[in-house]
């Protein structure tokens, strides 16, 4: 039998049956000998390497298959030998030295499991350096800041067990004025953390900037690790999650001929993914300026309550002749919630990496076990006076499931609340608006709140419900300023393009532009509208609509409570006359529910409505 190779290694077949007690050894190959290391006469045990032959400049080793006595060599050093032909053979051992045969076999074999080899040693040794366990006082100064590593936040993150790390043997592109050992020792990863973890068991690509390491800057290889990483996630559809603490470019990576370095590729790639897969940012400590710009391209940002984000850090403000600042007094979370920056504001790290996986979980399909509200409780939310202020969060979490609700944008915006849901385990994006500010009215940054919310679940496939209690979008000379005609219109332009189901409800006012705006454009736009019994519709505020349409008619009137009682009466006829049943009744709402039945309408209505294909590309804004 000719001899097969096996494992990288080449075993013997059995000699000719003329002679049992001799094992043959025969060439597996064309080759030509390089060394016999066993000489005649000599014993062998099952696994000695017998002799070595080349092919195709690749060594080949000829091992015993049984143990014995080697027998004489037929060919020697240098001579070519044909496959099959007779190297030599072995005059097997007795059937009473079979045992000791056997156990000699095991314990080679055990001999060679447990010998270290050199180059996984080297392995092992250089693996080490890339651990949190190799840099104690980098890690002891992170934790005493109240922060935890890039590895530990990661490790919180991904599931356990799941992560697959790339590139954690890079180090910084300095080797021309630093030594191999100090790189490897202070520059691990080059400062970036990153790879392919599961979350909720979804594979999701995780980058992580180290602040331990050059303060997390970006340098040249950190780059090609993200490149890399972006690519698997466009390429695989994949998520991402980038944890972006760190100062920007680093000037030190002198390892490459360039001048400026304008011609890096990763924030193209960064951006190229927005509407294509979910992307969460999260920041804590000190992110500015290129680290800055890639946690902007994010589709929501998690930030903790002592992150400051900035487009330039404390440097470069000065070097541009604007002053001297502290970290600290450069884009502080408060601002950067209130203006909109930071979608959700948590305490630390803890919080903003569960938050993260929560809000991914959105995006990864119905859950199955859920819990509903009470649903009575949704009857008293809108007060039987028309006038009284209340909260419509309460509608939100009064059809979504028990503790499945996340405000994003919270500090900004605020006439519009804006949140993801679900929905007996679906996933569902949800608009309201807030009578508690300015009556509800929808100024320019509730618009655009709104509108970039409308794109996120758009782009991201989760269907939309609207709650409406709005007297239209916010007038007057201050408003105006505030380019209100170009910020209001962006809510008409992106329900244009929703490719998702669209469910209204009118809780209370329904009036004019501002309710058409929450309704997709228009009261027929969505799959559904319906109203509560207490809703009430016009053209524009019902108060003002008297007071325009009759205003000769009271003007003629003495000033005091006949003209009081006048107007009243008038109003009284307008709110009927604008009723939720009314509505129902000439077909311009499609119908009037029970506010406790809301959840179960919903949950039958999205489930009659289908999530399209795109006919071009769903981006999301960044702002």
């Amino acid at each position: 039998m000719v001899v097969t190779q096996m494992t990288g290694a080449l075993s013997l077949g059995q000699g000719g049956p003329h002679n049992a007690s001799m094992h043959a050894i025969h060439a597996p190959l064309h080759a030509q000998i390089v060394q016999w290391l066993v000489e005649p006469g000599q014993p062998v045990a099952p696994g000695d390497v017998l002799l070595i032959l080349e092919a195709m400049k690749m060594e080949h080793e000829v091992r015993a298959e049984a143990a014995g006595v080697l027998g004489p060599h037929f060919f020697v050093a240098g001579e070519s030998v044909e496959e099959g032909v007779l190297l030599s053979n072995i005059e097997r051992l007795a059937q009473s030295a079979r045992g000791l045969e056997a156990k000699n076999t095991l314990e080679t074999e055990a001999s060679a499991q447990n010998q270290e080899r050199a180059d996984l040693a080297r392995l092992q040794q250089r693996l080490a350096f890339t651990l949190d366990a190799a840099r104690p006082d980098a890690v002891a100064k992170r934790h005493a800041q109240g922060q935890r590593t890039a590895r530990e936040n990661i490790a919180a993150l991904v599931d356990p067990g799941s992560f697959v790390e790339y590139g954690a043997l890079a180090v910084a592109a300095q080797r021309s004025r630093r030594s191999e050992a100090d790189l490897i020792a202070n520059t691990p990863a080059d400062g970036m953390v990153c790879g392919i973890g599961t979350v909720h068991g979804k594979r999701t690509v995780v980058m992580a900037y180290d602040a331990t390491v050059l303060a997390g800057t970006q340098g040249m290889r950190n780059h090609q690790k993200t490149d890399r990483m972006l690519g698997l996630a466009l390429q695989h559809c994949l998520p991402v999650v980038l944890l972006a603490e760190g100062g920007g470019g680093r000037p030190g990576d002198v390892d490459m001929p360039i001048v400026a370095g304008l011609h890096v590729t990763t924030f193209a790639s960064f951006a190229r993914l927005n509407g294509r897969v979910p992307v969460v940012g999260m920041a804590a400590g000190r992110c500015f300026a290129g680290n800055a710009a890639l946690l902007g391209c994010c589709d929501v940002v998690i930030a903790t309550k002592n992150s400051n984000i900035g487009m330039g850090g404390p440097a470069m403000v000065e070097g541009g002749g604007l002053g001297t600042y502290r970290p600290e007094d450069i884009g502080p979370a408060r601002v950067q919630h209130a203006n909109g920056v930071i979608d959700v504001l948590v305490d630390d790290e803890v919080q903003a990496v569960a938050m993260a996986r929560r809000y991914l979980a959105y995006f990864q399909g119905t859950q199955s076990g859920w819990q509903a509200p009470d649903a009575a409780a949704l009857r008293a939310v809108v007060p039987e006076n028309r006038l009284r202020v209340y909260d419509t969060r309460q509608a939100v979490e009064g059809v979504a499931d028990v503790d499945s609700v996340l405000y994003l944008r919270s500090g900004f915006g605020v006439g519009i609340h804006t949140a993801l849901v679900r929905i007996e385990g679906r996933p569902v994006g949800v608009l309201a608006n807030n009578p508690a500010h300015l009556g509800g009215a929808i100024d320019a940054d509730a618009a655009d709140k709104a509108a970039r919310f409308l794109q996120l679940c758009n782009a991201h496939g989760l269907p939309l419900l609207s709650f409406v209690d709005t007297p239209g979008f916010m007038v007057g000379p201050a408003t105006e300023a505030t380019a209100q005609v170009r910020h209001v219109s962006r809510m008409f332009i992106a329900a244009a393009h929703l490719r998702v189901p669209f469910v209204s409800v009118v809780l209370r006012k329904g009036y004019g532009l501002g309710a058409m705006a929450m309704t997709a454009g228009g009261f027929h736009a969505p799959l559904a509208t319906a109203a509560w019994p207490s809703a009430e519709f016009g053209a524009m505020g019902l108060e003002g609509a008297v007071r325009l349409g009759y205003r000769k008619e009271l003007e003629a009137l003495p000033e005091g409570a006949q003209r009081q009682a006048r107007f009243d009466q008038l109003l009284a006829q307008h709110v009927e006359a604008g009723s939720a049943l009314n509505m129902a009744t000439t077909l311009e709402i499609d119908t009037v529910i029970d506010p406790a039945d809301t959840r179960s309408w919903l949950a039958a209505t999205l489930a009659a409505g289908q999530v399209a294909e795109f006919d071009g590309f769903g981006a999301i804004d960044t702002w």
